[in-house]
């Protein structure tokens, strides 16, 4: 039986990474039934009743110190947590909890990350310095890769392999239908969902939405409904963007768990989404999808799927992503498959993950 420890933006309400945790557990467990993983999160409580799990908050240091010395592995991941671009302190804190597990004598595995960008001097040597004595590397794609590169991260091997949430397996629609029939929303018509976020209070792109999502309910008949991924944030700017439409849009109010948003998304025709996670439970779920970029993170998962996004937030326009919108309106019948091979191809490599962590974890205990 494995002690492993898991090190990530847990505990705090973001769909998209508690989709993460989900799949990695259910991945380490698929192989190994027994295993015994504690979470480091933001919220204990939450992370128990939420996945099953021990967990431990994580700035008690101390209590962390005392469960990672009986461990096997520290797991860092999976996410973008190695980056300088939306907070430092977040790469700091999660470098510390490395070099923890190194100075307690434990091997460490970077998890499917999404490396980068990482750009203050500080910063890169911090990274440099401290990811060239993990152990173990898996990037989610191959920009990750390229990112470790430039900060001269060499010493460990590095498997390109790809997001956690790839490996789930799909799930029954049924939960997602009680779902949208409690909210009002069933009905015959094509279902379109938005998954949105915001970012720096910025007006264009909600108005594009708000004009594109009409004229898919004016054109193509569709209904179009909100799915909040980080709550309550995303909740309070999908209305904000609702409320600008000449039709009427659902917004689901609740928060749900991984298994509820991936149900949701497949009894969609079409997804359109800012959030990464969102796109990636859509290629779960195989529904047709539409991203839209604020970070080079949607633009990597969009290219290994053979697709490009369809618009910054800055660039999107309404004659751009309907022009993208009408193309995928035909997938609803007959589904691109060379993108559903690429899928498939990702979900082994995202389940590859897992076997690296437990090989890892049976080497060392040779």
């Amino acid at each position: 039986m494995s002690d492993i420890v898991v090190s990530g933006y847990y505990g705090f309400a973001n769909a998209g990474d508690e989709a993460m945790l989900a799949a990695m557990i259910e991945a380490l467990t698929d192989i190994e039934p027994n295993i015994n993983i504690t979470v480091i999160s933001g919220d204990p409580d939450d992370t128990r009743r939420r996945h099953g799990v021990s967990a431990v908050y994580r700035l008690n240091y101390p209590e962390i110190a005392r469960i990672m010395s009986k461990s096997h592995l520290l797991i860092s991941g999976g996410g973008s947590l190695l980056q300088d671009v939306t907070s430092d302190r977040s790469l700091y804190y999660y470098l510390s909890i490395m070099m923890l597990a190194k100075k307690l004598g434990k091997p460490v595995m970077l998890y499917a990350q999404g490396i980068g960008p990482v750009q203050g001097a500080l910063a890169k040597g911090a990274m440099r310095y401290i990811g060239n004595m993990v152990d173990l590397i898996t990037v989610r794609d191959e920009g990750s890769f390229e990112e470790l590169k430039r900060l001269k991260v060499t010493a460990p091997p590095v498997y390109v392999t790809a997001d956690p949430v790839l490996a789930m397996h799909p799930v029954d629609k049924q939960t997602g239908r009680s779902i949208l029939k409690k909210h009002g929303q069933e009905g015959a018509a094509p279902l379109v969902g938005l998954s949105v976020r915001e970012w720096k209070d910025w007006s264009h792109y909600k108005q594009v939405l708000a004009q594109a999502a009409d004229m898919m309910v004016e054109e193509l008949g569709a209904r179009v409904v909100f799915l909040p991924m980080q709550w309550p944030d995303d909740l309070s700017v999908s209305q904000k963007i609702a409320a600008r439409m000449k039709n009427k849009a659902g917004v689901l109010p609740g928060e749900y768990t991984t298994s509820e948003l991936l149900s949701l998304v497949g009894n969609l025709d079409l997804l359109i989404g800012i959030r990464l996670h969102a796109l990636i439970f859509a290629a779960v779920m195989h529904v047709p999808m539409a991203g839209i970029s604020y970070d080079p993170k949607i633009d990597r998962f969009l290219e290994t799927i053979g697709e490009k996004h369809a618009g910054t937030l800055k660039t999107v326009t309404v004659d751009g992503l309907m022009a993208r919108i009408r193309r995928l309106w035909a997938e609803r019948k007959q589904p691109n498959r060379e993108r559903e091979e690429r899928i498939s191809n990702l979900h082994n490599k995202a389940f590859q993950n897992a076997e690296l962590a437990l090989s890892l974890v049976k080497e060392r205990g040779r």
